[in-house]
């Protein structure tokens, strides 16, 4: 047995696979002898499948073998490897209970929908029920023939790092299902790594069969690929999203390859990063290109005007309801409807959001009649969605919904090579409108580079209208900038988020004095009307209580901009306050 066990390890080593990783979650003996013997029989099938996988055998057996051996190694109802062509079309299909010299009948009973999901992201899929997972169709609910409860595990099958194909499997809910789901997932990615090698050699061996004959040909045409290897992936062009960071060639290359599905997609990023165009550039890439692109802030409309949007409503069904109004899923029916900050709707319309989602159906306001649509869904949020989710805040069945393939889009700070571009083409635009011919010094750039900008793209492009705005030349230089002379709010904010001490713009001072007024008296005027800068007010701290807004009101006669800028406030701010705690304004 031990002598098997190192045979085991040294096979898994040469595939590049760590064996104690693959079965880290299993409790060895010493901590649960109950479960030795299942430590045991793991180790001992694994170097079993490594003989299979290194004998000399058609793939199609070699695959069927290892599913059939797989029986013992684990609990499940049926077994599954699928390997995929070129085209993304099933190329080899080996099930547990299917004939290996023909695979027509095992293709019929795949789960096309979760496998198309694994190869897809790239990621294993884990289902503890498979009819409350939205991987799942009915068509594949019925192919596992899923008449109790079922879970499934589905793991990819990788060559040089691409996923080929997946071994997925399924068996009835068990009491201990989390602990032997988690455990029998690092069993299936080891396995499928070493089918992933089996695989790969295959295919090589394959096509050094199809070449020619010829030695010189055949050496050539190595060394040329040597000399100029392909591209991995056709370069990916969207328009409005402009870069070529690492950063943001990433995300292109995922935007074009899940906008070929139908599966709902999550953008997370922070604020000002371009979610809506990734949105927009995922709709156009994909076969909905020509369909309606339908687009809506949640966070901007009220619970109830939110409902009559989305949904629509019927003539007479709220007081200023005087004519029939299709909602937003109508209009986006067989297109692309795109849901800005998701995080931000209510508890309550959460669950009426869900159920469209979930059977693609609904009832305009006032009406009682259900209304079937076919629209794909693209969330978007710079919400921590797990915290709230952990807060009872959003709803764990809505986050698991629009969850299926999240997309992070990145913020500028980690896309800094992008910023020139991005800088250029924001000037360009502001000549174009305002009929300037300014241009950026190479000082001017060297600021862009060394900026936070915590509003992402956004603040960049304010920045650099701002500052063509109140340049005094033909070109825009070190100096034109506000944080060269202290004056970058955003800046403060920043340091303010990083935890620094964030230290105030430095006030704006008359470069000269009157000449009537003396020396010491304009700088003993100074001092009594702008406060130093960092300086605490003595009204207290920043924040706008009720007792300082009154007491600041009453010092300024009950004007509220010279309260606002007492308090250094906006009188907005001010009003709010005043207004939350019924005071009522003095007219004096």
């Amino acid at each position: 047995m031990h002598h098997n066990i190192r045979k085991s390890e040294q096979n898994a080593s040469e595939c590049g696979i760590s064996l104690p990783d693959a079965i880290r979650g299993c409790p060895t003996s010493e901590t649960n002898p109950a479960n030795g013997a299942l430590h045991e029989r793991a180790l001992t099938g694994i170097f079993e499948i490594s003989k299979i996988l290194t004998g000399p055998a058609r793939l199609e057996l070699t695959l069927a073998k290892v599913v059939d051996l797989l029986h013992s190694l684990v609990q499940m109802r049926h077994g599954i490897i699928t390997l995929c062509d070129a085209e993304a079309g099933l190329d080899i299909t080996v099930a547990s209970d299917c004939d290996t010299n023909s695979n027509e009948p095992s293709r019929s009973r795949v789960p096309r929908n979760a496998i198309d999901q694994i190869v897809t992201t790239d990621t294993p899929l884990i289902a503890e029920d498979i009819a409350m997972h939205p991987a799942f169709t009915a068509a594949d609910i019925e192919v596992l023939g899923a008449s109790d409860t079922v879970s499934f595990i589905g793991v990819p099958i990788r060559v040089d790092g691409n996923a080929v194909g997946a071994m997925t499997m399924d068996r009835a809910l068990e009491s201990r299902s989390s602990y032997r789901l988690d455990y029998d997932v690092r069993l299936l990615t080891m396995i499928a790594n070493m089918v992933g090698q089996t695989v790969k050699l295959h295919r090589f061996c394959a096509g050094d069969r199809e070449r020619p004959p010829e030695l010189e040909d055949r050496l050539q045409t190595k060394f040329s690929d040597v000399k100029h290897p392909a591209p991995r992936r056709k370069k990916v062009h969207v328009e409005g999203m402009i870069g070529d960071s690492p950063a943001i060639s990433a995300l292109l290359e995922k935007i074009a390859i899940v906008a070929k599905a139908k599966t709902t997609v999550l953008l997370r990023g922070e604020s000002g990063t371009g979610k809506e165009l990734a949105a927009k550039a995922i709709h156009e890439l994909s076969p909905r290109a020509k369909r309606p692109f339908v687009k809506l802030n949640c966070a901007a409309l009220p619970e109830t005007v939110l409902e009559s949007e989305l949904f629509g409503h019927e003539k007479g069904a709220f007081t200023s309801a005087f004519n029939s109004r299709k909602g937003r899923f109508e209009l986006a029916d067989k297109g692309t409807l795109f849901l800005d900050e998701i995080g931000e709707i209510s508890a309550s319309f959460q669950a009426k959001l869900l159920r469209v989602l979930q059977e693609q159906e609904f009832e305009r306001v006032g009406s009682n009649q259900t209304i079937k649509v076919d629209v794909r869904v693209i969330a978007a949020t710079n919400r921590n969605l797990e915290e709230a989710v952990a807060r009872n805040e959003f709803r764990a069945d809505l986050y698991y919904r629009i969850n299926v393939v999240p997309l992070l889009v990145p913020a500028l700070r980690q896309r800094r090579s992008d910023i020139p571009l991005l800088a250029a083409e924001f000037l360009k635009k502001f000549n174009d409108e305002n009929g300037c011919t300014l241009t950026f010094d190479p000082c001017a750039i060297e600021v862009l580079m060394k900026c936070e900008f915590p509003g992402n793209i956004r603040e960049l492009e304010n920045c650099v209208h701002r500052t063509a705005i109140l340049a005094e030349g033909l070109s825009i230089g070190r100096n034109d900038f506000a944080c060269s002379q202290g004056q970058c709010f955003a800046e403060a904010l920043w340091k303010c988020r990083s935890g620094k001490a964030a230290l105030q713009p430095a006030p704006i001072l008359p470069e000269s004095v009157n000449p009537a007024t003396p020396p010491d008296a304009a700088a003993s005027s100074a001092a009594t009307t702008v406060p130093r800068a960092g300086a605490t007010h003595p009204i207290g701290a920043r924040t706008p209580d009720i007792e300082r807004v009154i007491a600041a009101m009453e010092r300024c006669g009950w004007v509220q901009a010279k309260a606002a800028r007492l308090l250094g406030l906006t009188p907005r701010q001010i009003g709010y306050v005043l207004r939350k705690y019924g005071v009522e304004i003095k007219r004096i």
